[in-house]
Protein backbone atom coordinates (compact mmCIF):
# COMPACT_ATOMS: atom_id res chain seq x y z
CA UNK A 1 0.00 0.00 0.00
CA UNK A 2 1.50 3.50 -1.15
CA UNK A 3 1.66 6.33 1.31
CA UNK A 4 1.31 9.66 -0.97
CA UNK A 5 2.40 13.18 -1.09
CA UNK A 6 0.19 15.46 -4.05
CA UNK A 7 1.65 18.72 -4.64
CA UNK A 8 0.13 21.47 -6.61
CA UNK A 9 -0.30 25.04 -5.93
CA UNK A 10 -4.36 24.78 -7.36
CA UNK A 11 -6.96 23.89 -4.93
CA UNK A 12 -9.23 22.72 -7.15
CA UNK A 13 -6.31 20.36 -8.94
CA UNK A 14 -4.65 19.39 -6.12
CA UNK A 15 -8.36 18.34 -4.68
CA UNK A 16 -9.69 16.57 -7.70
CA UNK A 17 -5.91 14.68 -7.79
CA UNK A 18 -6.18 13.72 -4.18
CA UNK A 19 -9.71 12.46 -4.96
CA UNK A 20 -8.60 9.95 -7.60
CA UNK A 21 -5.34 8.86 -5.68
CA UNK A 22 -7.84 8.12 -2.50
CA UNK A 23 -10.18 6.28 -4.58
CA UNK A 24 -7.25 3.46 -5.67
CA UNK A 25 -7.10 0.50 -3.75
CA UNK A 26 -3.36 0.42 -3.77
CA UNK A 27 -3.22 3.84 -2.15
CA UNK A 28 -3.00 3.27 1.99
CA UNK A 29 -3.06 7.81 2.30
CA UNK A 30 -3.07 10.52 -0.29
CA UNK A 31 -2.19 13.78 1.88
CA UNK A 32 -1.90 17.26 -0.01
CA UNK A 33 0.51 19.99 -0.36
CA UNK A 34 0.00 23.58 -2.11
CA UNK A 35 3.47 24.86 -2.74
CA UNK A 36 7.06 23.49 -2.79
CA UNK A 37 8.15 24.51 0.70
CA UNK A 38 5.57 22.68 2.22
CA UNK A 39 5.98 19.89 0.49
CA UNK A 40 9.77 19.74 1.10
CA UNK A 41 9.19 20.11 4.88
CA UNK A 42 6.81 17.07 4.85
CA UNK A 43 8.84 14.87 2.89
CA UNK A 44 12.21 15.88 5.16
CA UNK A 45 9.72 15.11 8.37
CA UNK A 46 9.02 11.68 6.58
CA UNK A 47 12.38 10.73 6.19
CA UNK A 48 13.58 11.48 9.51
CA UNK A 49 10.92 9.59 10.65
CA UNK A 50 12.12 6.58 8.59
CA UNK A 51 10.16 4.51 5.78
CA UNK A 52 8.70 1.74 7.91
CA UNK A 53 7.08 5.09 9.85
CA UNK A 54 3.43 5.07 9.04
CA UNK A 55 3.77 8.76 7.78
CA UNK A 56 6.60 7.74 5.56
CA UNK A 57 6.19 8.65 2.04
CA UNK A 58 6.95 6.45 -1.25
CA UNK A 59 5.69 8.68 -4.04
CA UNK A 60 4.88 12.53 -4.64
CA UNK A 61 2.84 13.29 -7.29
CA UNK A 62 3.92 16.59 -8.61
CA UNK A 63 3.07 19.62 -10.61
CA UNK A 64 5.30 21.38 -12.68
CA UNK A 65 4.33 25.52 -12.62
CA UNK A 66 4.00 26.09 -8.75
CA UNK A 67 4.96 29.67 -7.29
CA UNK A 68 8.18 30.02 -6.26
CA UNK A 69 10.33 27.03 -6.49
CA UNK A 70 9.15 24.51 -9.42
CA UNK A 71 7.85 20.65 -9.53
CA UNK A 72 11.27 20.53 -11.39
CA UNK A 73 13.25 22.33 -8.72
CA UNK A 74 11.98 20.23 -5.78
CA UNK A 75 12.76 17.23 -7.81
CA UNK A 76 16.69 18.21 -8.07
CA UNK A 77 16.90 18.53 -4.32
CA UNK A 78 14.98 15.65 -3.54
CA UNK A 79 17.95 13.89 -5.41
CA UNK A 80 20.27 14.74 -3.17
CA UNK A 81 18.89 12.64 -0.29
CA UNK A 82 19.83 9.08 -0.06
CA UNK A 83 16.76 7.19 -0.29
CA UNK A 84 14.00 9.77 -1.92
CA UNK A 85 10.58 9.42 -2.34
CA UNK A 86 9.52 8.37 -6.06
CA UNK A 87 8.22 11.13 -8.16
CA UNK A 88 5.60 11.45 -10.76
CA UNK A 89 5.25 14.87 -12.61
CA UNK A 90 1.60 15.80 -13.21
CA UNK A 91 1.16 18.80 -15.41
CA UNK A 92 -0.35 20.28 -18.04
CA UNK A 93 2.60 20.60 -20.14
CA UNK A 94 4.54 18.07 -22.34
CA UNK A 95 7.28 20.51 -22.57
CA UNK A 96 9.51 19.14 -19.88
CA UNK A 97 9.79 15.60 -20.94
CA UNK A 98 13.59 15.52 -21.16
CA UNK A 99 13.82 17.00 -17.49
CA UNK A 100 11.57 14.12 -16.23
CA UNK A 101 13.96 11.44 -18.06
CA UNK A 102 16.88 13.39 -16.25
CA UNK A 103 15.33 13.73 -12.99
CA UNK A 104 14.39 9.59 -12.95
CA UNK A 105 10.89 10.56 -13.10
CA UNK A 106 8.38 7.57 -12.40
CA UNK A 107 6.21 8.50 -14.66
CA UNK A 108 4.84 12.10 -16.17
CA UNK A 109 1.41 12.49 -16.47
CA UNK A 110 -0.64 15.32 -18.45
CA UNK A 111 -3.57 17.18 -17.40
CA UNK A 112 -6.51 16.73 -17.40
CA UNK A 113 -5.59 13.86 -15.31
CA UNK A 114 -7.38 10.68 -16.60
CA UNK A 115 -8.94 8.37 -14.02
CA UNK A 116 -7.24 4.97 -16.10
CA UNK A 117 -4.00 7.45 -16.84
CA UNK A 118 -3.39 7.98 -13.08
CA UNK A 119 -4.09 4.35 -12.35
CA UNK A 120 -1.57 3.36 -14.99
CA UNK A 121 0.82 5.52 -12.92
CA UNK A 122 0.23 3.96 -9.31
CA UNK A 123 0.68 0.68 -10.86
CA UNK A 124 4.01 1.68 -11.99
CA UNK A 125 4.73 2.90 -8.51
CA UNK A 126 3.59 0.12 -6.98
CA UNK A 127 5.92 -1.96 -8.46
CA UNK A 128 8.83 -0.57 -7.95
CA UNK A 129 7.65 -0.29 -4.45
CA UNK A 130 6.96 -3.30 -3.61
CA UNK A 131 10.35 -4.58 -5.47
CA UNK A 132 12.86 -1.95 -3.45
CA UNK A 133 10.86 -3.82 -0.33
CA UNK A 134 11.40 -7.01 -1.13
CA UNK A 135 14.57 -9.00 0.70
CA UNK A 136 17.38 -8.07 -0.78
CA UNK A 137 16.34 -5.46 -2.81
CA UNK A 138 18.04 -2.33 -1.64
CA UNK A 139 16.53 -0.38 -4.30
CA UNK A 140 14.25 2.31 -4.20
CA UNK A 141 14.51 4.16 -7.59
CA UNK A 142 12.90 3.53 -10.91
CA UNK A 143 16.65 3.45 -12.32
CA UNK A 144 18.06 0.30 -10.58
CA UNK A 145 14.81 -1.45 -10.01
CA UNK A 146 13.44 -4.39 -12.12
CA UNK A 147 11.73 -4.21 -15.50
CA UNK A 148 8.09 -4.45 -15.17
CA UNK A 149 7.93 -7.34 -17.81
CA UNK A 150 9.56 -11.32 -19.20
CA UNK A 151 9.95 -9.10 -22.55
CA UNK A 152 11.94 -6.70 -21.08
CA UNK A 153 13.71 -8.66 -18.92
CA UNK A 154 14.77 -10.35 -21.63
CA UNK A 155 15.42 -7.12 -24.05
CA UNK A 156 17.73 -5.96 -20.96
CA UNK A 157 19.59 -8.96 -20.26
CA UNK A 158 20.41 -9.07 -24.09
CA UNK A 159 21.90 -5.64 -24.24
CA UNK A 160 23.90 -6.04 -21.53
CA UNK A 161 25.74 -8.88 -22.52
CA UNK A 162 26.92 -7.42 -25.91
CA UNK A 163 27.63 -4.05 -24.30
CA UNK A 164 31.50 -3.47 -23.74
CA UNK A 165 32.35 -3.13 -19.97
CA UNK A 166 31.44 -0.17 -18.43
CA UNK A 167 29.48 1.50 -22.11
CA UNK A 168 26.28 2.41 -21.83
CA UNK A 169 23.99 0.38 -24.05
CA UNK A 170 21.72 2.92 -26.40
CA UNK A 171 18.27 3.37 -25.60
CA UNK A 172 17.40 2.32 -29.32
CA UNK A 173 18.70 -1.27 -28.34
CA UNK A 174 15.45 -3.09 -30.03
CA UNK A 175 13.62 -5.69 -27.79
CA UNK A 176 12.57 -7.08 -31.01
CA UNK A 177 13.59 -7.00 -34.91
CA UNK A 178 10.02 -4.49 -35.55
CA UNK A 179 10.40 -2.47 -32.27
CA UNK A 180 12.13 0.15 -30.32
CA UNK A 181 12.09 0.02 -26.52
CA UNK A 182 11.00 3.64 -25.17
CA UNK A 183 11.36 4.04 -21.47
CA UNK A 184 9.87 6.30 -19.15
CA UNK A 185 11.39 6.20 -14.73
CA UNK A 186 12.21 2.37 -15.63
CA UNK A 187 9.09 1.70 -17.18
CA UNK A 188 9.73 -0.22 -21.08
CA UNK A 189 7.42 -0.31 -23.53
CA UNK A 190 7.65 -1.58 -26.85
CA UNK A 191 7.23 0.79 -30.27
CA UNK A 192 7.14 -0.72 -33.59
CA UNK A 193 8.90 0.98 -35.97
CA UNK A 194 6.64 0.64 -38.90
CA UNK A 195 4.14 3.00 -36.80
CA UNK A 196 6.76 5.36 -36.35
CA UNK A 197 6.11 8.09 -39.17
CA UNK A 198 8.48 10.65 -38.47
CA UNK A 199 11.25 11.50 -36.29
CA UNK A 200 11.82 14.96 -34.36
CA UNK A 201 15.48 15.67 -33.26
CA UNK A 202 16.11 17.56 -29.40
CA UNK A 203 18.48 17.47 -28.74
CA UNK A 204 20.56 14.59 -28.14
CA UNK A 205 17.04 13.14 -28.09
CA UNK A 206 14.53 12.09 -30.78
CA UNK A 207 10.77 12.18 -30.55
CA UNK A 208 9.52 9.79 -32.30
CA UNK A 209 5.73 10.52 -34.03
CA UNK A 210 2.93 7.77 -34.50
CA UNK A 211 -0.70 8.05 -35.22
CA UNK A 212 -1.57 7.62 -31.29
CA UNK A 213 0.89 10.37 -30.17
CA UNK A 214 4.82 10.47 -29.88
CA UNK A 215 7.73 9.10 -27.49
CA UNK A 216 11.19 10.60 -26.52
CA UNK A 217 14.32 8.18 -26.22
CA UNK A 218 17.95 9.14 -25.31
CA UNK A 219 19.37 8.50 -28.44
CA UNK A 220 20.78 11.29 -32.02
CA UNK A 221 18.83 11.52 -34.72
CA UNK A 222 21.97 10.90 -36.64
CA UNK A 223 22.35 7.38 -35.00
CA UNK A 224 18.44 6.64 -35.97
CA UNK A 225 18.75 7.98 -39.73
CA UNK A 226 21.69 5.42 -39.84
CA UNK A 227 19.79 2.37 -38.29
CA UNK A 228 16.50 2.83 -40.15
CA UNK A 229 17.72 3.89 -43.61
CA UNK A 230 17.37 -0.02 -44.78
CA UNK A 231 13.79 0.40 -43.05
CA UNK A 232 12.59 3.37 -45.63
CA UNK A 233 13.56 6.33 -43.54
CA UNK A 234 15.00 9.20 -44.83
CA UNK A 235 16.37 12.99 -43.90
CA UNK A 236 15.07 15.87 -45.12
CA UNK A 237 16.33 18.35 -42.68
CA UNK A 238 18.86 18.43 -39.92
CA UNK A 239 16.09 17.85 -37.17
CA UNK A 240 13.51 15.41 -39.20
CA UNK A 241 13.85 12.01 -40.13
CA UNK A 242 10.86 10.90 -42.24
CA UNK A 243 9.52 7.38 -42.72
CA UNK A 244 9.50 7.73 -46.95
CA UNK A 245 6.00 5.76 -47.24
CA UNK A 246 4.19 7.65 -44.63
CA UNK A 247 4.83 11.24 -46.86
CA UNK A 248 1.01 11.90 -48.15
CA UNK A 249 2.16 15.41 -50.16
CA UNK A 250 4.95 17.24 -51.14
CA UNK A 251 4.79 20.70 -51.74
CA UNK A 252 7.00 23.20 -53.51
CA UNK A 253 6.30 27.20 -53.01
CA UNK A 254 8.02 29.78 -53.98
CA UNK A 255 11.28 27.44 -53.69
CA UNK A 256 10.38 26.31 -50.37
CA UNK A 257 9.69 22.47 -50.28
CA UNK A 258 7.54 20.80 -47.29
CA UNK A 259 5.72 16.98 -47.06
CA UNK A 260 2.70 16.64 -45.09
CA UNK A 261 2.74 13.34 -42.79
CA UNK A 262 -1.13 13.25 -41.61
CA UNK A 263 -1.72 17.19 -40.08
CA UNK A 264 2.06 17.57 -39.41
CA UNK A 265 3.75 19.87 -42.12
CA UNK A 266 7.66 19.99 -41.88
CA UNK A 267 10.32 22.05 -44.07
CA UNK A 268 12.83 20.26 -46.14
CA UNK A 269 16.10 21.85 -46.88
CA UNK A 270 17.61 22.79 -49.53
CA UNK A 271 20.47 19.85 -49.65
CA UNK A 272 17.71 16.82 -49.06
CA UNK A 273 14.91 18.87 -51.60
CA UNK A 274 16.43 16.76 -54.80
CA UNK A 275 16.95 13.63 -53.24
CA UNK A 276 13.89 13.14 -51.32
CA UNK A 277 11.95 13.91 -54.97
CA UNK A 278 14.03 11.43 -56.16
CA UNK A 279 13.40 8.85 -53.76
CA UNK A 280 9.56 10.18 -53.65
CA UNK A 281 9.13 9.23 -57.87
CA UNK A 282 11.48 5.98 -57.52
CA UNK A 283 9.38 4.96 -54.35
CA UNK A 284 5.84 5.70 -56.71
CA UNK A 285 6.81 3.31 -59.21
CA UNK A 286 6.97 0.05 -57.11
Amino acid sequence: MLRVLAVDDENPALGELLYLLRSDPRVHSADGATDATEALRRIGRALDAGPDDADGIDVVFLDIHMAGLTGLDVARLLAGFASPPLIVFVTAHEGFAVQAFDLKAVDYVLKPVRRERLAEAVRRVSELVESAREPRQPVSSPVSSPVSSPATATATAAASAQAPHGATVPAVQRGAPDQIPVELGGVTRFVAIDDITYVEAQGDYARLHTADGSHLVRIPLSTLEERWASRGFVRIHRSHLVALGRIDELRLDAGATTVRIGTAELAVSRRHARELRDLLMRHARR
